[in-house]
């Protein structure tokens, strides 16, 4: 099973049953179960205008996680991307209607515009006033008559909730939902599919392609073009949405699809901002996973051209556990470094060969990124390729700034540049292992026995010794053997990395927390780095 589920069929309920339990009394649910899944208000007293809304499980927090005071009143769950049934929507507009009235809001999706309405010509006929609106923010295509509802539906909880809350009655609410309605943008891209439980999956996206354009039921997007980043897919974005833009304030929303990182919906967030479309971004809500499609590999922007008094009833609090707030965009003053951390370098000096040297060894670590990565996958975290190429490409841009001429400064300014430019752990170990040489160099002694004592230091401190599967078991044999020349240096390097293929057990680094049986038969990434720099250099 590739989703921590228990039973297909429980899902839904058991989902609710986790919201409510986890929501601190702040909600409840209708009983009714299996076929009536109403989350509600657990404080609702009926004497405002009522906010209803739902539709198919699969796009959570939406919609039961927006349900609390200054959003909505209840939120009706339908099976995994299926609407739910009239009788369910019927049973949520009985349970929080009162004399205040109901307004149900509804993406547009056949199924749902029939139940709810359905279920709104049911309540009036019991005496309730009941009003109803369709959320069609979906650009990818302008041209049809009947567009999707996506994530601009949140605009609408949000303002026509923090109307409700205030006190305004059903005819202003309904008036200011069908203007949010009409404002709201919205288009997604994804990488991937989304994974449909008890499904087969549909890979219809190769790799090194992205979708744009698509649903948020896993239905296939307007085109599939070359995925080449983050920058070029908010472009493409941006493109769509500035289209139908006026050139006026707006606020944008942010929506991770489900299987977003964290760390790449902050940069899809940083890239709308300088966008084309950026100037006009006043106000933020997110990034964050809003209006999901269960783990989608994909992002949206919603955008809403602001009216009068609509920055303050975003702003407004709410008691709502998916509601990432809505935030003034603006540009924070960048703080100067402590004194001590700004460095004191040695004064640049040019030696051609040793440029050279440096370049090309940076070349070889640069090269082999991807080799490294996967091996370090199998015995780490799948970075040591990319950590050892970002400090060689920071090398060679620094590399005129550095002492080439003098070797004993050369040292030292290296472990510098290391400490700044290279992550980890690894940073700091090269760091000390270069300041180290450094220290050697400057007593008198030669290179092969100044970078000897280095590697001693970076023991010391690191801990790690021959036989702990370690860029060591390669490095300290390559050294021993550089008094015969690079040749014997390189074979030693080499029979030093091949050791450690054979041990299953690391005792320092992050291969420590990997059982022997992931071990087994793959080389330390770090000690193959080593190796290959020996065996380009003596070749």
């Amino acid at each position: 099973m590739k989703q921590f589920i228990n039973h297909k069929e429980d899902m839904v309920t058991e989902a609710i049953d986790g919201i409510v339990a986890a929501s601190g009394g702040a909600l409840t649910r209708l009983d009714g179960y299996p076929h009536i899944r109403v989350v509600v208000r657990a404080d609702w007293d009926k004497s405002k205008v009522a906010l209803v809304t739902g539709g198919g499980a699969g796009h959570e927090p939406a919609h039961a996680g927006f349900v609390g005071k200054g959003m909505l009143t209840a939120a009706v769950c339908g099976d995994v991307f299926a609407s739910p049934s009239a009788d369910a929507v019927l049973a949520g507009i009985l349970a929080v209607t009162g004399p205040a009235g109901c307004l149900l809001i509804v993406k547009n999706y056949t199924g749902d515009r029939l139940n709810f309405g359905l279920a709104a010509e049911r309540a009036r006929a019991f005496g309730h006033k009941v009003s109803m609106v369709i959320v069609d923010d979906d650009v990818a295509l302008p041209d049809l008559p009947q567009a999707r509802g996506l994530a601009g539906t949140l605009f609408v909880h949000k303002i026509a909730g923090a109307m409700a809350e205030n006190g305004a009655d059903l005819a202003a609410c309904t008036e200011a939902a069908q203007r949010v309605i009409k404002s709201s943008r919205s288009i997604g891209m994804s990488l991937d599919t989304c994974t449909v439980p008890g499904s087969p999956k549909e890979n219809r996206i190769p790799d090194g392609m992205a979708e744009l354009g698509l649903g948020i039921h896993g239905e296939a997007g307007v085109e599939q073009v070359a995925s080449s980043g983050a920058k070029d897919a908010v472009t493409r974005v941006s493109e769509k949405l500035g289209a139908t833009m006026a050139k006026t304030p707006h606020v944008a929303l942010v929506n991770n699809l489900g299987g977003a990182s964290v760390l790449e919906m902050s940069i899809l967030t940083r890239d709308l901002l300088d966008s084309s479309i950026g100037p006009q971004i006043q106000l933020i809500i997110g990034p964050d996973a809003m209006m999901t499609a269960l783990d989608m590999h994909g992002f949206s922007v919603s955008v809403l051209e602001l009216s009068e008094g609509d920055a303050e009833l975003l702003a407004q609090p709410v008691h709502v556990a998916g509601w990432s707030g809505c935030k003034l965009v603006g540009t924070a003053p960048i703080l100067p470094l402590p004194d001590g951390l700004s460095p004191v370098r040695s004064p640049a000096s040019s030696h051609a060969p040793t440029k050279a040297f440096l370049t090309d060894c940076c070349a070889v670590l640069i090269e082999s990124e991807d080799d490294l990565n996967a091996l370090d996958a199998k015995s780490g975290d799948g970075d040591t390729g990319s950590t050892l190429a970002t400090a060689a490409r920071a090398l060679i841009e620094a590399i005129d700034s550095l002492p080439l001429a003098d070797h004993t400064q050369l040292y030292r300014a290296i472990g510098l540049e290391l400490s700044q430019t290279m992550g980890g752990s690894s940073g700091v170990l090269l760091a000390i292992f270069f300041a180290a040489a450094g220290d050697a160099s400057s007593a008198g002694k030669p290179m092969r026995e100044a970078l000897q004592d280095g590697l001693v230091r970076l023991r010391q401190i690191g801990g790690a010794n021959p036989g702990d599967r370690t860029m060591v078991d390669a490095l300290l044999p390559a050294l021993d053997a550089l008094q015969d020349g690079l040749p014997q240096a390189a074979v030693a390097a080499r029979k030093g990395a091949a050791y450690t293929a054979t041990l299953t057990t690391a005792k320092a680094g992050r291969a420590t927390y990997i059982n022997a049986e992931q071990l087994e038969g793959h080389i330390d990434p770090g000690a193959e780095a080593v190796a290959r720099l020996f065996e380009h250099l003596a070749s």
